[in-house]
């Protein structure tokens, strides 16, 4: 078994219980290799993910207390979106300490996003069980740190299509395509309809002065549909942080 000291080290953290860290390592492809019996990372993933949730939340509301629900759970999903965890978890070199299946080894297992991600919440969890919650705050907060300049601004609220296809890509690795159903109106003033499409089916639709505009309100109206929580009038802006 690989030396965790460096990774301790890494991550800032001097785990009391190093067991916790190593569960926190172990991709669910084990069970498969070894056996249903041994205990993998997905249940301390799911814990990780509600205190990495609760830690962003606290932040986004303490800091920008001018800015309503809509905002700051859009800011919160761009941040613990797959490809912002498993950044994360490069910087720290997670994928050096994965434990994997020889298949899911031999398939780039420790290169995945999807794995990465995942460990980056476990050791979330980990840490909060280890340690209490002001533990992994700091943890948190230390490694969002440069990400988000310890949050003094929201990140990118208004972009409809990236955090759709990020949604998608979580369940399915293709893209949603977009078409143009209709152009209509003179040529210093035309008028776009879009829809997008995932799998064949149709998810949203928008208008636009643009194709970009109309495919931007067809993202948004998909949004709508498969959250719930996507405000179909341009979000506000926040402006900076209360200091």
């Amino acid at each position: 078994m690989a030396d965790l000291s460096q990774l301790q080290s890494a991550l800032g953290y001097s785990f009391k219980n190093p067991a916790l860290l190593r569960l926190a390592l172990t991709h669910p492809s084990i069970a498969y290799e070894v056996g249903p019996e041994v205990e993998t990372n997905q249940r301390l993933e799911f814990l990780g993910d509600s205190v990495l949730g609760l830690i962003l939340s606290g932040e986004l509301y303490e800091k920008f207390r001018h800015c309503s629900e809509g905002p700051l759970t859009k800011a919160r999903a761009q941040m613990v979106n797959r490809k912002t965890l498993a950044n994360q978890a490069k910087c720290l070199n997670l994928g050096d300490y994965l434990i994997l299946s020889r298949g899911e080894q031999a398939n780039l297992g420790p290169g995945r996003n999807s794995a990465l991600s995942d460990a980056f919440e476990s050791v979330i969890g980990a840490i909060f069980l280890d340690g209490g919650y002001e533990a992994a705050r700091e943890f948190v907060l230390r490694n969002f740190h440069d990400a988000f300049g310890e949050l003094k601004v929201l990140p990118n609220l208004e972009n409809p299509k990236g955090e759709l296809q990020e949604l998608l890509q979580a369940r399915s690795p293709d893209a949603p395509e977009y078409a143009t159903l209709t152009a209509s109106g003179p040529e210093h003033d035309r008028d776009f309809v879009c829809v997008v499409r995932h799998g064949g089916v149709e998810l949203g639709e928008g208008k636009g002065k643009s194709k970009k505009l109309a495919e931007s309100a067809a993202a948004s109206s998909a949004l709508d549909k498969l959250t719930g929580k996507f405000p179909e009038k341009k979000l506000e802006s926040c402006g900076k942080a209360t200091n």
